[in-house]
Order: structure tokens, then sequence, then C-alpha cells
């Protein structure tokens, strides 16, 4: 088995530069608000609305309830729009999803890339209330040629990374026909069993169980089906990866997330006893299927042994997970990590994938820790 090692500055430097907001959150941009979890602080199954990670790519536009209109329309028989009491009347669905942000972990790469220093907590699990789009679908009449569902929010503006767009735009990302009718998709107006906050998109947003983050688009106005694959800014220029057709290499859109598992405590460069037993305690997930197996490391990735679990397989959830270890006598530093498997037999790839670039970062990531015996001696 291939020992890891990595050279850890730049996570370093990336913990140096956050800090926490009032709320609890770690700041990793101001404005537009981009704020991540602290993980070792996230205890439960759910993770609590206070705590979820905002991923924010514009200001927060202003919706009122009373004058929202939630438009359906392109490739079907029938457009119409529903106001936010017409969706809340409609029968519910209620689904625990977790999100995560494509770039959750970017500040595991070495060397450094540019975006936002996520470092663990650009992920969260919650309990989403709505209404499945199949449902508005199939109300619409959606034409036999429609291929992608659009989704579009009200924020708006001009990304800051080229190519720019010569005007303001919308945030929009669009589905694949065959994964918008499926039911776990909701059109969400509960989080947690509450009204969405402004941050995650109040009043309606979309949940896409499966993918990554940015196709659950939040502050939704519109749902549109197109008949070619839409070509819009997060689709094409960012959020995309490099494939390959016929030898040659070709852009697509990131989708469904990748097999991924990670430890939430102890923390990086966190001090621990030796010789004392130390819970490491963590989470797991995956796209479309449902994680298996957990193991962890405590040297390194030279040896690996299993690791329990804390929840049952539940697919579009995360699994939190333990592993208790005797902490090794001699003090010095450790490196912890944490390898899944699902239920295709896929296991976590040992290096990032640079196809992706910044994005789907999926390696088994490197939680360094100190041992050091109760006097605090090196010996």
């Amino acid at each position: 088995m291939e020992t890891f090692y990595i050279e850890n500055s730049y996570i370093q430097d990336g913990i140096k530069k956050a800090r926490q907001s009032s709320s609890g959150l770690i700041i990793r941009q101001k404005e537009p608000r981009n704020l991540e979890t602290p993980l070792d602080e996230v205890d439960s199954f759910l993770t609590p609305t206070e705590l979820f990670y905002i991923r924010s790519h514009f200001p927060i536009p202003k919706l009122e309830p009373a004058s929202y209109q939630l438009r359906v329309d392109g490739a079907v028989r029938n457009p119409f729009s529903l106001s936010y009491r017409e969706l809340r009347d409609m029968p519910s669905e209620t689904r625990a999803a977790t999100l995560e942000c494509a770039g959750n972990s970017r500040v595991f790469l070495v060397p450094q890339v540019e975006g936002a220093q996520w470092e663990l907590g650009a992920v969260g699990n919650a309990e989403w209330t709505g209404v499945p789009l199949r449902a508005l679908l199939e109300r619409a009449g959606m034409e036999e040629d429609a291929c992608e569902i659009v989704l579009e929010g009200a924020d708006n503006g001009k990304p800051k990374e080229p190519p720019v767009p010569p005007v303001p735009i919308s945030y929009a990302r669009s589905l694949p026909r065959e994964k918008a009718i499926r039911r776990e998709v909701l059109i969400a107006y509960q989080m947690n069993g509450r009204d969405l906050p402004p941050d995650h998109g109040y009043p309606v947003r979309a949940i896409v169980p499966g993918h990554y983050g940015m196709a659950s688009v939040k502050w939704l106005t519109g749902i549109y089906a197109v008949r070619e694959p839409f070509q819009g800014y997060w689709q094409t220029s960012d959020y995309g990866y490099w494939d390959y057709l016929d030898a040659r290499p070709v852009r697509r859109p990131l989708g469904e997330m990748k097999l991924k598992s990670e430890i939430a405590r102890p923390r990086v460069y966190e001090t621990l006893a030796a010789n004392q037993v130390c819970t490491v305690f963590g989470a797991a997930w995956a796209g479309e299927t449902e994680v298996t197996e957990i193991a962890v490391s405590t040297d390194g990735g030279r040896s690996w042994a299993e690791g329990e679990f804390l929840d049952p397989a539940q697919r579009h959830a995360w699994r939190r997970w333990k592993f208790d270890w005797l902490t090794p006598k001699q003090p010095g530093k450790y490196t912890l990590l944490a390898r899944a498997k699902d239920a295709n037999g896929e296991v976590q790839p040992d290096q990032h994938d640079q196809n992706y670039g910044s994005y789907v970062i999926t390696h088994p990531l490197p939680i360094e820790v100190f041992v050091e015996n109760p006097t605090g001696s090196s010996s």
C-alpha cells in the first residue's frame, strides 16, 4: 500500500487565515458570503442549520413570499407559474440529503490553487422538505424531446473568474432529464423542519441529492425544460472537468458527488496524550450509491484498520463513523487518514485527479496530529 505524505504548509496557512464569524461558522469570504462548518463541532446526523456551510456566488436577493412566483416553462405543453402559497399547498416530501461544495477540501491541494480555501467543512447533512420536481414537470407536460432541466436563481451579477460574461447573469445550472424526474429531487422550502434561512435560499431552492451542491440552486425562480444541452457559465466555464472522447479532451459539467470520507476529530495539528485511547470521528458519503466500508490509517497509509459506522446506510445521506485509536507511546507527529468503499466496490483514489482542477478532492485527506506524553516532554 502506498504511503501517504504531504507537506501541509498550505493547510496550516489556511487555518491561520480562517476567522470565526458571529454565527460560529468559519469565514472564507465575506462578500458574497462563503462560510465553512467547523466540522469538529458537529456530532449529530443532521447538521444544525446554524452550522451548515454557506456557499454564495452573488449577494442574497430580496424575495418576498407574498410576491414570489416560480415559473415552469420551456419545452413544455402547459407552462405555468406558482405562488409561494400554492407551492406549499402541494403534497410535500421530506428527506435527508448531504450537500458538498465541489471545492470542499481545496486547502489540501499542493501546490496551492485559486478559489475559496475550504478545509473540511464545505459539507453538511440536513433534512429538506418540499415538492418533488417531477410533480411540477408532470403538471407542465414536459415534451418528449426535452433533454435537460435548467434551474435558475434570482441571484445575479458578473462572475470574477474569466471568461467574464459581457452582462450580469443569473446563477443557473441544468440537470439531465433522467435525474430531474427522480422523486428525490425537491423544490424545497424547509430545512431541518423550519423555513429556509436567507443564506440557504429562502423562500425556495432546489435540492438535488447525490449531486454536488452547485446543482441545488438557491433562491429559485425559474425551471425551464430545454431541447439542447444547457451551455450556461456555471455549466461550462465553471464547475466543469476534463474528460476524454476518442482520446481527445472534452469539457463536461460536474454532476454526481464522488465517494469521500473525512476525519472531523481530532483536528489538524491537535495534540494528543501518548498511550491513551483517542476516538477518531468522521463521516463518509457517496453520490448515487451507499457507503459500505470505512478504513482508518494512523501511520500515513502504511496500514489500515476497519472503523465502525454510527448510522445505517442511507442513499444520499452521509454515514458517521468512529475508530478507537490507542495512541503510540512514542511521542511525535502522526498522519491519520480515512478511506471509504461503496456498494459498487469503488474505493477512494490514492491521489487527486488533475482533470478535475480545483474540484472533486476525494483522495484520503491527511490529518496530522502530535502525540506527547502527559508531562509534555518529547522523550
